[in-house]
């Protein structure tokens, strides 16, 4: 058997940074290399960053990262490495090159360009049509895919394996929701299975916008059992030592016995494997627990999008609600106590319990926390209004003025001291609309915008830091005198399944309604969520944890009149 040793550079690449990138990308060379590895993988489009989105319609920009990619492979020693970036031929093509002794000895372009859910490669890469190439690595024939490559039955890596590839290397930028993690190592055992070729798939970790890369690159063998992975929502750098079986042992044939594709060329990248005799085999590590994986997914995106956007420190409306403690507790863990800051605004309708929860809140978190009363500027604004709004009975206008004076009074703070507004509206009421435009959603990162609200309450009790009082007592915007949530809305639990099939099965109202939901409820709440679009348009990005978010998932028109 050939042994070939393979570092899984999981890398927490910056979007536009390229300089960044490259030197990222040249410590993980630096950790494999000392290993004594024979290939050091890194992610998708790594040079970039990725999505790199629009950048990549700035000719500057691809030429910036075709440089950036030669100060890698000039870098590179024995050790070869298979790096992302964008080639540019006629068209752009999202490609890896194989670098090794100083030079890019080799190129392949990504075949298949998802064109779904947040995914729009279609719009600024062609696909890759060049023959199909094996690169002979430490005597092993290893063949390149890229991300979506391999997600198909029918995509290069049959090929690659009926051609004469002992071993496949698939670098990724895929990103994480929850469940993804076992879906991906489905497939991938699958495909290795299938194609009796053993597979190493290294993924980008870390926040870009509202997404979030959990890394957890895998190994598999040919049979498609999982011998290595890497952590979850972690920079890490996994080297394993893979013994090759010969293609000849089992092969793809076709009905009559033939080998279904003539052996493809092959190219000499390191033809000697290590001489090292000691073995690296670094385990299967245990999946995090789904609400665990859900936690650290929020905590990374926050992090990720605070310090990767130049802030420091963040600011959170406490209001001894459950959605605003939890978005101070992920707040502490992403970026530690000292930089955060709740704020108490209390109005004339904010109960005695909410303001002390909030207080307790941050004294057990150890934030900086102060209260700043909204009465004043609430009855200077009524005071002000009452002439145009005379003849007319208190309403939702009375009520939002005081979310209003709220958001001001923070994006003042964010204005004067720096400090991100981190907005604290949940799932459940963005899809509904059950939330003030200008006023919760004012803000720069809405950390649990995908986070319905039963699942709200999940990660409240398991997080253990948010005091009883708070998950117990009904919800409650606090804008009229005792006012509830289900004074507007049905219980959560009910609302969530439903929104659940609406918005990320797409399911129709009458399928609901056959599926045995009352059928009033169902048109109300449908006609709550299709209203609310102009609002969710306005609203900042949040941290995706869910199959389909509001944004880049979800593109329903605003002006739309169906309603079926």
């Amino acid at each position: 058997m050939a042994r070939v040793r393979v570092a899984a550079c999981q890398l927490n690449t910056v979007v536009g940074d390229l300089e960044g990138n490259v030197s990222r990308i040249l410590d993980g060379l630096e950790q494999a290399e000392e290993a004594g590895a024979d290939v050091a993988l890194f992610p998708e489009l790594a040079i970039t960053g990725y999505p790199p989105e629009d950048l990549l319609l700035k000719p500057g920009f691809v030429a910036d990262n075709l440089e950036a990619l030669d100060k890698v492979a000039a870098r590179t020693g024995r050790c070869a490495a298979v790096v992302g970036y964008v080639d540019q031929r006629r068209d752009l093509l999202n490609s890896a090159a194989v670098c090794a002794n100083g030079n890019v000895v080799g190129r392949y372009h990504k075949r298949l360009l998802p064109n779904y859910a947040v995914f729009d490669e279609q719009r600024y890469f062609a696909p890759g049509t060049e023959p199909l190439t094996l690169f002979r690595i430490a005597g092993v024939r290893c063949g390149i895919t890229i991300c979506e490559d391999i997600w198909s039955p029918d995509g290069p890596m049959s090929d690659q394996a009926a051609g004469g590839a002992e071993l496949v290397l698939n670098i990724n930028a895929s990103p994480y929701y929850a469940g993804r993690l076992a879906e991906r190592e489905r497939m991938l055992a699958t495909r290795a299975a299938d194609a009796s070729c053993a597979l190493v798939y290294v993924n980008q970790v870390g926040g870009q916008d509202e997404l979030v890369f959990d890394g957890a690159s895998l190994v598999l063998d040919a049979d498609g059992h999982v011998l290595a992975s890497a952590p979850q929502f972690a920079e890490h750098v996994m080297v394993v030592d893979i013994e090759v079986r010969p293609t000849f042992r089992k092969r793809l044939l076709d009905p009559r016995g033939r080998a279904t594709a003539p052996a493809l060329p092959v190219l000499d990248v390191t033809p000697a494997p290590n001489a090292n005799e000691d073995r690296r085999s670094p385990g299967v590590l245990p999946a995090l627990d789904p609400l665990d994986e859900v936690y650290q997914a929020l905590v990374l995106g926050t992090r990720d999008y605070v310090r990767k956007n130049g802030f420091t420190d963040v600011v959170i409306g406490l209001s001894g609600g459950i959605d605003s403690s939890l978005v101070a507790v992920i707040a502490v863990d992403a970026l530690g106590a000292e930089h955060v800051h709740g704020v108490s605004m209390p109005s004339r309708y904010s109960s005695e319990g909410s303001k002390d929860d909030a207080r307790i809140l941050a004294e057990s978190l150890g934030i900086d926390y102060r209260t700043i009363a909204i009465e004043p500027a609430h009855a200077a604004l009524t005071s002000m209004l009452a002439e145009s709004f005379a003849g007319r009975g208190e309403d939702v206008a009375e009520e939002n003025l005081q979310s209003r004076i709220r958001g001001i009074t923070l994006m003042a703070l964010n204005n004067k001291l720096g400090w991100l507004v981190l907005t604290t509206g949940n799932k459940s009421e963005m899809a509904v609309g059950y939330f003030t435009l200008y006023g919760d959603t004012a803000g720069g990162f809405a950390v649990i915008k995908d986070v319905p609200k039963t699942l709200v309450f999940e990660l409240a009790r398991r997080c253990g830091r948010i005091p009883d009082e708070v998950i117990t007592k009904p919800p409650s915007a606090e804008l009229r005198p005792d006012q509830r949530d289900d004074q507007s809305l049905p219980p959560y639990e009910v609302l969530d399944p439903i929104l659940e099939a609406y918005v990320e099965d797409d399911v129709t109202a009458g399928e609901l309604i056959d599926a045995g939901h009352d059928p009033e409820l169902v048109r109300r709440i449908v006609r709550l969520v299709d209203l609310a679009e102009h609002k969710r348009r306005q609203s900042p990005p949040g941290v995706r944890v869910t199959p389909k978010a509001f944004g880049k998932d979800r593109r329903v028109p605003i002006t739309n009149r169906y309603r079926g």
